[in-house]
């Protein structure tokens, strides 16, 4: 079965084919990097005109470079949400025109789904219970997942996600855009124990995160410590190498402080690391050094496809439509989509029994 997968929610244009949901035939990303750069975040009717522009040219290079034609996909997967809703139209509008000149079965795909399965071309299957972290510019979020496609969310982030975080403080700073980039390759040259920042928790005892207080954490001591934006983004005063290692430090303990305390209450076989700050190299090692403590498997994509990429959103399209299901043609972009689809709560849930991190 080959599956077309499309992906649209942000700012990359994105195509692949996968082959029986696990092996990817080509994955093709357009980059709007360079488009936003100068505003220091995504600017969402640039966005929209990119992804028209270039949603043709890379649908075409992915079939090209999987050597298949239109005829031979079997199904369509396609992102609706959540996300940009004029760049998520964009990708679903020309996933209905393909499906309905074609006579192809497509299915709307949640991203943050998506991220989930893009796990599963690198690693063994997953093994349930599981417990995923999707952790990225627009989304920190735990979930539960006692099988395969079952969602309860145990955590999400209040306010900024931690990519978001990891943006302004680079953008106020001076290092650029994308900041999670830029401080995950600069932080090994700082002392992340320089500047003492809090975890933050709260109070009414949930998994949920909050990165807005580190942020102004940041921009407090900035201030206090006369700190200017850098001249040289790729050679930082010492004072700032300091305390964006801080700063990366908080974060990953922040992150790694809840899916310790899930790991605790839900007991779950497998870890699942996903979205872009996945790649961020002192999280993969913190959550490497964890799951061997207690004793989990812990996988995590490689680099390429912890970010936007349409292989995931093709994988995660082929059980659905492999058991026939399909999207009829009056699904629309939902820019707020939620994944959880489970009320119960999980197994020993009660218990409230810690792991260190």
């Amino acid at each position: 079965m080959l599956i077309l997968g499309i992906e649209s929610s942000c700012d990359e244009t994105a195509a692949a084919v996968v082959e029986q949901g696990r092996v990817i035939r080509s994955n093709i990303v357009a980059s709007q990097v360079d488009t936003h750069r100068p505003y220091g975040g995504i600017v969402p009717e640039l966005a929209s005109r990119e992804h028209i522009k270039n949603i043709v040219p890379v649908v075409e290079q992915a079939l090209q470079a999987a050597g298949v034609t239109f005829s031979q996909i079997d199904g369509i997967g396609v992102t609706y949400g959540p996300g940009l809703v004029g760049s998520l139209l964009v990708g679903l509008s020309y996933a209905k025109s393909v499906a309905y000149a074609l006579g192809k079965p497509y299915v709307g795909i949640n991203h943050l789904e998506g991220h989930v399965y893009s796990v599963v071309f690198e690693n063994p299957p997953i093994a349930y219970p599981a417990l995923a972290l999707i952790v990225s510019g627009g989304h920190t979020e735990l979930y539960w997942m006692p099988a395969a496609e079952k969602y309860k969310r145990l955590g999400h982030t209040r306010d900024d996600a931690a990519g978001e975080a990891f943006d302004k403080v680079a953008k106020l700073l001076g290092l650029g855009y994308p900041g999670g980039p830029v401080i995950d390759r600069l932080s090994p040259r700082g002392n992340p124990e320089a500047v003492s920042f809090t975890i933050p928790r709260m109070t009414d005892g949930t998994l949920d995160f909050s990165f807005s207080g580190l942020k102004t954490a940041v921009r407090r001591y900035v201030e206090e410590k006369g700190i200017k934006p850098v001249v040289d983004p790729e050679h930082p005063p010492q004072d700032v190498l300091d305390l964006i290692a801080s700063f990366q430090r908080a974060v990953v303990r922040t992150l790694l402080d809840r899916v310790a305390s899930a790991v605790a209450t839900t007991k779950p076989q497998t870890l699942v690391l996903a979205g872009g700050v996945a790649c961020n190299r002192q999280l993969r090692r913190e959550a490497r050094a964890f799951a061997e403590r207690v004793g989990i498997p812990l996988y995590y994509p490689s680099p390429p496809l912890t970010t936007d990429n349409a292989a995931m959103i093709a994988a995660a399209a082929y059980p659905k439509l492999r058991r026939g299901e399909h999207s009829d043609f009056a699904l629309t972009a939902v820019a707020g989509l939620k994944l959880h689809n489970l009320d119960l709560e999980p197994a020993s849930s009660r218990r409230k029994v810690r792991y260190r991190i």
